[in-house]
């Protein structure tokens, strides 16, 4: 019979599941309760002083943990196919060499938009419109307030509309 952290987890193990499902894991859910188990079981952690919302914020993490494995698998084969010489690229995607180079021109220019907005605008930035994280998760990953998140969405937007208008114009 499970004691401690690992009663309360087999106990509220349904409203994790559906916590999990809710913030986007999908088929995914089963298997990161499992992990959780897996390392509830493993860990010899003592007492909690709040163990329900340590056991949301460990399935919370588990869930980032994974999301952020697989865009980093996916970037390595894109990367790794972009590499080969093009050889796994999509055979759609004719583009001119002097239009790729605009285009990689343009996108430098906005990595250094964001770069000098400073590190964590430009983190904010990357983790909500290309990685696809909440703004809630990055301001409790950050140790900042949602507030903050949306300012800094917002110096990013902003810079990236000048930039685009610059660009327009040229």
């Amino acid at each position: 019979m499970a004691t401690g952290l690992s009663a309360i987890f087999m106990a509220n193990r349904p409203a994790l599941l559906r916590f999990l499902r809710a913030r986007g894991a999908g088929d995914d859910a089963e298997d990161l309760l499992q992990d959780m188990w897996m390392k509830l079981e493993a860990k010899d952690l003592g007492p909690v002083s709040d163990p329900l919302p340590y056991l949301y914020r460990m399935a919370n993490n588990l869930m980032l943990d994974r999301y952020r494995s697989a865009t980093r698998r996916e970037r390595r084969e894109q990367d790794w196919a972009e590499g080969a010489g093009g050889v796994m690229a999509d055979p759609n995607e004719d583009i001119a060499v002097d239009d790729r180079m605009v285009l990689n021109e343009q996108l430098n220019e906005a990595r250094a938009v964001l770069r000098d907005l400073g590190p964590r605008v430009e983190l904010v930035f990357r983790l909500f419109r290309i990685e696809g994280v909440g703004q809630r998760v990055i301001a409790d990953e950050l140790g900042v307030s949602l507030t903050t998140v949306e300012k800094d969405l917002q110096k990013a937007y902003r810079a990236m509309l000048t930039l685009k208008q610059k660009m327009d114009t040229e």
